[in-house]
């Protein structure tokens, strides 16, 4: 069986950059490259730029396009990234379509661009996870794995927590 890895970009976090003109968080390009060649990865994953948006900008349609990759996909493992705020929401989609295929989403706190980001290693332990895991949807964040039904965003402290146990 392929251990290939399908990797989504779908924005958020992970890829704003810092615009010193107008002082605002904007995106460019993805940094996904990037940050697997300075991680060292020998993962054979092949990259697919979906859209590169804010995910509480993202709309039902846009969800759909990330579904719709994920049933397409001719891999058997995906991580998306994806920004944390709305991260949930996109599971729970994925996981109601039942794909028989590991999904992980992850995303980061501080861009990447930033360079004390918690990104590189959110896509290390998602990259790492995905591989091993059952078929099912999760979320990593900051070295933990949750299934995508038992997780929320704590909004006051900005950290993935269970919801009940595990």
């Amino acid at each position: 069986m392929s251990r290939a890895v399908c990797l989504l970009v779908t924005g958020g976090t992970f890829d704003k950059e810092y615009d010193e003109i107008h002082g605002t968080l904007e995106f460019r390009k993805t940094h996904l490259p990037d940050m697997l060649a300075m991680a060292r990865s020998r993962i054979d994953v092949r990259i697919q730029t979906l859209m590169m948006i804010d995910s509480l900008e993202m709309t039902d349609e846009d969800r759909g396009s990330i579904l719709n990759h994920c049933r397409n996909a001719s891999e058997r493992h995906i991580v998306i990234t994806h920004g944390t705020d709305t991260m949930v929401e996109t599971a729970r989609l994925l996981a109601d379509e039942a794909l028989n295929k590991t999904i992980v989403l992850t995303g980061a706190m501080i861009p990447i661009a930033f360079g004390s980001s918690d990104g590189l290693f959110n896509l290390g332990g998602a990259l790492t996870a995905v591989q091993v895991i059952p078929a099912g949807v999760y979320v990593i964040m900051n070295g933990c794995v949750f299934r995508w039904d038992n997780v929320q965003k704590n909004q006051r402290t900005g950290v993935f927590e269970a919801i009940g146990p595990d």
